[in-house]
Order: structure tokens, then sequence, then C-alpha cells
């Protein structure tokens, strides 16, 4: 790949001439032309003269022999796992040599320091590269690990995971995988130490200043999540997010020219980042744009074009795409020998282990020097201090005090959108590190948090607020809500539609698997939006939500279970929770107590209605449609038990003494309704059971015609529980 001079962030005045000056002296005039190989061979030549130039003080030889160890690492680990991708562990090694050996700020004895920089590996198929760095590093990832790459209970799997329930690797700060995710984490991460520093700095103390670095390339480049984060980046300033691009100029079908075109560097500059572009197998030059990068503090968010060879070091595949996967596997034991390693599999040398000592010792000055500055900041802030370590902790207040911020209503209806406004600002005021926000529809959503600013700069907007503002990017708003909770001290929720939740799939995905406990406020939840009409009604997806594992997805039937939801959500510490709200009004249930409402919706589901003399039926519900199962059984008469089921998941895991109690199996009869697909709930209903949904795309016309010409009223529901008893 064609390799163009480092410029600064900005170009320093005077640049341009003096690479023309150059290129006149190497060449001819067409060395100007693109691709020109006297071009290259001056900008390499530039490139080099500079760094050679340039009053360092980076050990380059250490460095250099640090990477050329990588790629054994990768190589012999790729190898004997018959599975993985060389191409980025080898072709970007210079970058993990520069990042982890001379620029970023980290303790791998303490891995969860709150000061680090975070390096996301946005590209996570080359997870190797980052595992090669952890362990050269000195984290505790033992070699034993790297041996057992993408083996079963490894501390290496094929992707990088964030730590879990299921295993932790140390210095792994978010899951990447799916393409462009880590690209909107690193935007939220860099956002949340924004946060962090607005909220816990103060004129004497800073104790937040780090910097937030990923690695991306072309794959990550072309997913339009990673497009829709970089515009909010630019947008609010996020200048401490670094993004290294991995410009090999490859893709796995075919090289990256097939289906790519366009200026990269231009496009990122027209959303407000500075954009360097250089040789990434250049030390010095690397080095240098990081530290820029890092000490340039001017609003602007830093994308830095690492020209690399992919699958460097393998020559039979390096620069084209068989090298993104295992192709280059064949050739292993040639390319060692020719990169001068031993035939010792998973060599380091005793100098490498001695440098990354000695780097272990300088950063750890530094980490001493900042326990005492947070040692001073915490005696002078105690009250600062003391929720900094409850986020950490991840300690929310208990149930009891959380529903106490809650007022009970004295409406007799409203949609549970509005129920929502209500309850978040409870939530809000006794979570003081909460925040929330919304994809273009706070206004709909009714999720702004009332006096805690909104997030950002310009228009009012400060890096305290709690409102973000994500404009019309629902998929860059999950990435970087999961970056938000991966930074370890903030909780956050975003909102859309309904509908729109499968533009952010893939990031509750991942939140999901992550464990992350991120809140969904999703609004709209069915056909009684009416007059949109299909496009905008929801059938399948609150189906389609419940099927992502540990996703609680939790639909209130009114203000109460609302209430409920949401304190379930922020008591919630595994994994991610899908809050689903109405448009429109439905009725207070008022003839069961709040606290029994309350108190049962944490459950998952509830006998809302206790049936009068013996049990002959079940009516049970969700949403909107638990007033028609509490209409119904009031005309039913005696023997109609009504269950509410605000979220199966939660349900679902309660012991099975208290779901035979719900849900007796000597009752049969059994009627479900949802205004949505009826695929979940067979499984509560049985073969003799029956359910009322809507199977079917909807309408445009009045909510409440909609619903009616799908079922969804007590009437219906009386008339086939009659047919039924």
């Amino acid at each position: 790949p064609r390799a163009p001079s480092p410029r600064r962030f900005p170009p320093p005045a005077g640049s341009m001439i003096r690479a023309v000056a150059l290129l006149l002296v190497v060449g001819a005039a067409h060395a100007f032309l693109p691709g020109s190989p006297r071009m290259a061979a001056a900008a390499r030549r530039m490139s080099m003269s500079t760094a050679e130039a340039a009053d360092t003080g980076l050990d380059t030889a250490a460095l250099a022999r640090a990477a050329t160890e990588s790629r054994g690492l990768a190589m012999d680990a790729i190898t004997a796992a018959h599975s993985g991708h060389l191409g980025l562990p080898l072709g970007a090694a210079e970058v993990g040599a520069v990042l982890w050996g001379s620029t970023m700020m980290y303790n791998p004895e303490d891995p969860q320091w709150v000061n680090r920089d975070r390096f996301v590996l946005s590209a996570g198929h080359g997870s190797m590269f980052v595992y090669s760095w952890l362990h050269l590093s000195g984290y505790d990832l033992p070699l034993d690990e790297l041996k057992q790459f993408r083996q079963h209970h490894s501390m290496t799997p094929g992707h990088p995971e964030f730590p879990s329930s299921q295993h932790n690797t140390p210095g792994i700060e978010s899951t990447t995988g799916p393409l462009g995710q880590g690209v909107g984490n690193l935007v939220g991460l860099a956002a949340a130490s924004k946060l962090a520093a607005a909220t816990f700095n103060t004129e004497e103390h800073t104790i937040f200043d780090n910097h937030c670095i990923a690695l991306c390339g072309d794959g990550c480049m072309q997913e339009g999540v990673a497009s829709e984060a970089a515009a909010i980046a630019g947008h609010e300033g996020l200048d401490n997010a670094i993004l290294i691009y991995d410009a090999n100029e490859v893709t796995l079908d075919k090289m990256a020219s097939f289906t790519q075109s366009e200026d990269t560097a231009k496009r990122f500059e027209s959303y407000g980042w500075d954009v360097v572009t250089l040789d990434g197998h250049d030390l010095i030059g690397l080095h240098n744009a990081l530290e820029e990068a890092k000490a340039n503090d001017n609003g602007k968010p830093k994308l830095i074009i690492a020209k690399t060879i992919i699958g460097k070091g393998i020559d039979e595949v390096a620069g084209t795409n068989a090298a993104h996967g295992e192709a280059g596997v064949s050739y292993t034991e040639s390319a060692r020998e020719k990169l001068g390693l031993p035939a010792e599999k998973y060599f380091v040398s005793e100098e490498t282990r001695a440098f990354f000592a000695a780097r272990k010792e300088e950063l750890k000055t530094k980490y001493t020097a900042w326990q005492e500055t947070f040692a001073a900041w915490k005696e002078a802030n105690p009250e600062k201090a003391q929720m900094l370590e409850d986020g950490v902790a991840k300690k929310t207040p208990t149930v009891e005090d959380m529903f106490a911020a809650i007022p009970e209503t004295e409406a007799d209806s409203e949609a549970t959108r509005g129920s929502g406004a209500t309850v978040l600002q409870g939530i809000a005021k006794v979570n003081p590190l909460y925040s929330s926000g919304s994809a273009d529809l706070h206004g709909s959503t009714k999720n702004y948090i009332k006096g805690g600013g909104d997030f950002g700069r310009g228009e009012g907007k400060t890096y305290a607020g709690r409102n973000f503002y994500y404009g019309i990017r629902e998929h860059a708003m999950g990435a970087m809500l999961n970056g938000l909770h991966n930074h370890g001290i903030f909780r956050s929720s975003g909102s859309t539609f309904l509908v729109f939740s499968d533009y952010l799939r893939g990031s509750i995905r991942v939140a999901a698997l992550s464990e992350l406990p991120v809140g969904y406020i999703f609004t709209h939840d069915s056909v009684g939006v009416g007059e949109d009409g299909p496009t905008h009604q929801p059938v399948e997806v609150v189906t389609g939500l419940r099927a992502i594992p540990s996703l609680d997805v939790m639909r209130p039937a009114d203000y109460e279970e609302t209430a409920a939801a949401f304190v379930h959500h922020m008591d919630r510490k595994d994994g991610p929770t899908a809050i689903i709200l109405t448009r429109q009004n439905v009725r207070t249930l008022k003839e069961v107590p709040a606290e029994e409402r309350r108190m049962g919706t944490l459950k998952g589901g509830y006998i809302l209605k206790k049936e009068e003399g013996d049990l002959k039926m079940i009516l049970m519900a969700s949403g909107s449609e638990v007033q028609h199962a509490m209409d119904a059984a009031a005309e039913l008469g005696e023997g109609v038990r009504v269950v509410s089921m605000p979220c199966m998941e939660v349900f679902d895991r309660q012991s099975a003494e208290y779901k035979a109690e719900v849900l007796p199996a000597s009752c049969t009869k059994r009627i479900a309704m949802e205004a949505g697909v009826s695929t979940m709930w067979w499984k509560y209903v049985g073969l003799d059971g029956k359910v009322l949904g809507t199977d079917t795309f909807g309408f445009s016309a009045p909510g409440d015609i909609v619903m009616s010409s799908f079922g969804m009223t007590a009437e219906n529901l009386l008339k086939e529980a009659k047919a039924m008893l």
C-alpha cells in the first residue's frame, strides 16, 4: 500500500511546500500523480528522514523486536487453532508496539484503573493482536492462554469479549466482532470519559484525563454504524477519541477497491475530525502521531490512517485478501524463519520481557503520582468520592428507596410513555450517575431528565449533561450506550420508537452477551399507533426482542407497573432491559393496590386478580391488553384468574414453586392476549389454550379501530373466554 508522508493535527503551514520541494529533488513532475511509484518512494524517504530527525527517545529496536515477536505469537496461536485471522495481527504489529510500548497510559496490575486509556479492537476478528500485546505488556494473560486460542473456556476467545460471568480477560474493554460496533463503543467510551471529567474533576484536582483509542479496518469503515458514531464524535467535539484506521486496502472477498472508492480522510474531516495519514509500519511516525493526538485538545477527535500491509511477514499472502483469514497458515514455518524467529514456538525474547518490565515501572510512576492526586481529591471531595465509589462498584439505591422516589399516580388513565416520563425523574434523582438519551424523539418518547442538562458542546450543552441527543442515528446510539457502560462508572438508557429498535438490534445483542445493564425505552409499542400505518406499527418486534438471550423485555400495563419496570432496569446489573411503552392511554388498574402491582412486576408475572371460588380459567396479558383481561374477568365472574405478565424473562427465572402458584398445571383453560405476534405465549397457555394476538401487519386508521379489527378488546376476549368455558 502507498505510504503517504505523515502530517500533523492540523497540517503545519508550509508542509505541502516542503513536500513538493522534496519530491522535485527526488524525481520528476509525474511524481505527483496518485499511485505513482516515485511518489510512494519519495513519501517513504520523507517519512524516514523525518523520523530519523525526531528526538523522541524511542527505543525503536526494542519496539521492532516486540512487533516481530507479536507476529510470531499470532502465527503460532492461529496455526495451532487451525482457525483465526492472521492478517491484522501481522499487518498492524507496529501499531501495537507503539500503543503498549510507548503511548498508552495503563497499569497491567490494575486493569480497572479508572483513569486508564481505553483500547478497543473494533476489527475483533484480529483478536490475536490484542491478546499478544496484553500478554507482552504484562497483563495477567499467561502464555498458556495464548496457546489455548479459540478453545473452550480459554481467556482468548475467537473475538474479544468484555469481562462477564463466563470469563475475564483483563485489558479487554469491549466485546467486538460485528464490524463497526467498536467505533461506536469508542465514541461511547470517549463520551463517558468526558462526562467523568466534567462530573468529578475540580479546579484543584484532575483525576480524569484519559484517552480512548480504537483500531478498525476497512470492514468497520464500510459499516454504517461507524459513520453514524463518527458524525456524533465530531459534532460533540470528543477530542479524547483516537481512531486508528488499519488501511490495508483489503476486505475478505476482494481488494477493497472492488467495493469502495471514497476519500475516507475527507469524509472524516467533514465530520469535524483531524486526520493524519502515515506509513503504518513506521514506529516513530506512529509514536509522533499518537502523542500529538493525545496532546491536542482542540475539540476534534483524531483519525490516524495507517497504511499497512495485511499479513506482513508471510510473503505468499501479504497484501492480498488471502491474508484476511488463516490461508497463510501453510507458510508460517518459513515466515517465522524469514522473520528471524527461532524454532521455539510462542517465543518471547528476554530483551522484550525486560523492555516491557521497564515500561511497566515507568507507567507505575505515573500511576503512583495519580494515586496521590486521587487521595488528595478524595479527602477534599468526600461526596464526589462516594459517588465515584458507588459508580465503580455498580451500587444503586435499594428497590425500596427507588420506589419511594416515584410517587403513586392519581390519574385514571394515561399512556405508559407518559408514565415513564414521570417515573424517570424519580429514578434520575436517586441515581446521579444515570443518563438518558434519544434518537431525535425526546418529545415522543418522553425520556428527558428535567434539570439534567444536555451532553455535548455548543448550543447550551456541556459535558456534564445527562441528556444525550443522538440525532437520527439509532445504531450509533446502541453502540455508544454499550461504550458508556463499558467505561464502568455510569448507567444510561436510550430511546426510540419500538419499530425502529431493529436499527440497533446488533448493539442490543452485544449488550446482552456482554451482560451490560443498558436500558432501552421503546415507545409506540403496537398497532395502537394507528394512523401512521404498518411501517410504524410493530407487531413482531417485541417477540423478536424476547428471542435475544439475557435481554429482559418489560411491557408494563399501567403507571405502577411502569415504575417497577424502571426500578428493575436500575436494580439489574447483569444484562440489559428493554422497557416497552404505549402511545395510547391505558386504564390505571386502581382496583389493585399500587404496591402489589409494583412488587408483582418485579417477579415478571403475578396474579393481578385472584379468582373467587374454584379456579376455572386463567386470562393472561401484558401491557395495554391487561386492562381488557381485567374487564373481561369482571364480566365472567367466579373462577377466573387474571395474570399480568410484564416480563416473561424475569418470570421464567422465578422458582418452580412460584411459577406453579401463578400458573397451576391443574388449570388448562387459558387465554393470553397481546397486541403482537402470538409465538411466545404458547409456552404458557399450552396446547389446550388460546392466544389472541396480531399475527399480520396492520393498516393505517385510528388506533382504536386498528386494535378492534385485530380483536384487541375486552369484548372479544370475553367472547373467546365464554366459548372456551
